[in-house]
This record gives structure tokens, sequence and C-alpha cells, in this order.
């Protein structure tokens, strides 16, 4: 039996930060991951570049049932904190919009950037690794694998929630939780695509490719940002980051042009008596929008002097309302993120040490802990795993 001070188990963005934390201190830390390599969705989120934090992450980018629990680890390790650490290794990063940092080259630079941190630590991992059993004793915990069993003081559960099980997501770290009696909060896919209806999809789909500024609302929030057209349905940023607030069978609200007013359109008839309304909707929106939009209004082409008041507010209902039909979501295949999990109510604010079981902590997104699109998720990771690793 291997003893060790600390077991970690996954190897992703949280797990990896954690046991370099803990191993710095003196401990000795042991890493179990089932999958054949670590960080699989560090590698592949960002488009292959890693969106690794946002400089404005405060604890109003993100969902709980007790929004209150991640303030303490944000202010611990911040997103400076991070970056501190990745300038040390020399990390080209840029920052695409205000506050998120990408890799410049590739994902891969960063996750090298948290093995040799781990390696520097004298923490091990062991990938390959498939867990049999945990069983919680008086003191310490014993973790029978397929690759030997550990015995640890602290067992750290680090594997994740339910999104892109194609890169080795399972609900293990909840069956882990509940093993002990934690309560588990819903979960469902977020910052996930959309689908349609399938009469509205055929519609759709011939947009696929196409993109434009949107505000989508639901329950009360609105994100203005970019909507992409998918052979599906709908995503980008706009659209993923409203999954976070919407639920399928619940109102969504499409602008397709958010800074457009009723009185703006109707000034087109008056400034521009010999112009069409489609070369004025040409310059705000893709042609191939604008097209779609011909079909519900062949008027379009028509001099804007000949079109009357109520074809203008139908116009400005239409682009204001504009119905995708939706009809769900892509689920955990495609989504970047779990929305639920553990309940924050029974873990540590401070050390997240389970209130259920000494000597278990409960990390990252297994939580019920959830950040917007844009780096915010990456940076709890980061947090919940550094504030762990200095107790454990």
């Amino acid at each position: 039996m291997d003893k060790v001070d600390v077991v970690v188990i996954g190897a992703g963005a949280s797990g990896l930060m954690c046991a370099a934390t803990a191993g710095y201190r003196g401990k000795s830390v042991v890493v179990l991951d089932h999958a054949n390599k670590a960080g699989k969705k560090i590698l592949m989120s960002g488009g292959g570049r890693c969106n690794f934090t946002n400089m404005d992450a405060a604890p109003k980018h993100f969902l709980s049932d007790n929004p209150h629990f991640c303030i303490s680890a944000l202010r611990r390790f911040s997103s400076q904190d991070f970056v501190d650490l990745v300038d040390r290794h020399g990390l080209d990063y840029v920052e695409k919009t205000p506050g998120q940092l990408f890799c410049e080259h590739s994902a891969k630079d960063l996750l090298d950037i948290l093995l040799t941190e781990l390696e520097w630590s004298g923490a091990r991992l062991k990938l390959n690794t498939k867990i049999h059993n945990i069983d919680f004793q008086d003191g310490h915990t014993v973790v029978k694998t397929n690759q030997g069993d550990f015995i640890c003081e602290s067992l750290v559960v680090a594997t994740g929630g339910l999104s892109i099980p194609s890169m080795g997501a399972t609900g293990f770290g909840y069956d882990i939780a509940k093993q002990v009696g934690h309560n588990i909060l819903a979960t469902r896919a977020s910052l996930v695509p959309i689908t349609v209806q399938p009469d509205r999809k055929a519609q759709l789909a011939e947009l696929s490719g196409i993109a434009c500024d949107i505000a989508a609302t639901a329950n009360g929030v609105t994100f203005q940002e970019p909507m992409l057209f998918t052979h599906r349905g709908v995503s980008g940023p706009s659209i993923l980051q409203i999954t976070n607030f919407w639920q399928p069978g619940e109102a969504l609200s499409i602008n397709i042009s958010p800074t457009l007013s009723l009185e703006e359109l109707i000034d087109v008839r008056q400034s521009t008596p010999k112009k069409s309304f489609e070369g004025f909707l040409s310059s705000l929106l893709p042609k191939r929008l604008v097209d779609t939009i011909k079909t519900e209004f062949p008027w379009l082409t028509e001099r804007s002097a000949q079109t009357s008041n109520e074809q203008i507010d139908n116009l400005f209902h239409y682009l204001t309302h504009f119905d995708i039909a939706p009809n769900g979501t892509e689920g955990y295949r495609t989504a970047e993120v779990t929305l639920g999990g553990v309940n924050t109510n029974e873990v540590s604010s401070k050390t997240f040490e389970s209130q259920k079981q000494n000597g278990l902590y409960i990390i990252g997104e297994a939580l019920d802990v959830t950040g917007w699109l844009g780096g915010y998720n990456f940076q709890w990771a980061w947090a919940s795993g550094y504030c762990a690793g200095q107790y454990v």
C-alpha cells in the first residue's frame, strides 16, 4: 500500500493546481486520473488556445445556490496571481476581448507549465488509473485502484462535472460526495449551444456559419454579444452565456438589431425615401440573413417612401423578437460546464473540506459554482485548487 499525505482524484485544472500547491508545502501528493493524458479539457478549450482566466473575475460572474461561497477563494487567489504564475514561466498570451486571456500559441504551453509545477513540487501523477473503491476510515482514507492501493490523510475530489464525456467526464465525483451524505444540487449542461424546433431548423440551417451581434434575454438577464447560426440551431458567446440563465421551456428573447431603435428605422423612410430598407438592413446584418428576412417582408426591396408605419412596426418587432424557436440544448456532449453539483453549504469556503467527512476536500467544477463564459470557470479552478492546497 502506497502511503501519502494527499490523494487528488482528477488531473484537470483544479486538481493539478491543488496538488502542486500542497506539494510545495512539503506534503507527499499523488494525482490519480483514469484518462491517458492530463488536462484534456485544458487542451481543447478556447479552440485549443485555452481562455485560462479573466482579469475581471469577481463573485458577480458566478452562479451558485450559495452566491457567497466563491468570494473567499477568488480574493485569496486572484486572476493576477495566476498571471504571475504563468509569467514566471514565460507563457506567451494575448487579451482577445477585455479581460479574457488566451495562450498565444497553444493550450499545451499552459498545460506544460502546470505539469512542470507539479514536478517541481514533488507531486506524482498516475494516469490510466481506475478507482475501484474508496474507504473512509478513522483518520485516513484508503483508495483502491487498478494500480495498487493508496492510503492518505486527505482525499481531494477534483473530478469536474459531466461536461464533454468524450474527454472523460463522468459523475464519479458526485458519487464520492453522495457516499458520505452530500446533497447534489440538480445538474444540467450549460454554456452550451441551443437547438431549435424541426420546422425552424430547416430555415436557420441555410444561415449556418454566419454570425451577428444580438441581445439574448432570459429571466431578466441580457447578454449582448455575437450569435452564430449552426446546422443544429444557434451558438456563439451570447447564446452560450444565456444558457446559464435559460432552460428549455422558458421564455428566450433574441434581438438581432440591439443597437437599432424604432425611431431610427422610421427615419430611414424620411431621410432616404428613394432607397430600400433592404439596403439599410444590409449595412447592419449579414446579407444571407437579410435575404431570409426578405422572405417574410418582400416589400424590403421597394423604395422606403412607399412603406407604411404598420410595415415598419412589424419589421422592428421581427428584428427585436427574432424567433429561433428554441427546442433545447446540445447537452453535455458540447457543454463547457455543468451547472449545479455538490451543495456548497456543506463545504468550507475557506479550506474546501467537506462538513460531512473529515479529510475529504471538494474543488472545481464538482461544486455548485459555475462561472460565465470568458475564462471565469478556469479562474475558479485555479482559486479553489490553490486554496484547498493550503489546507490538505
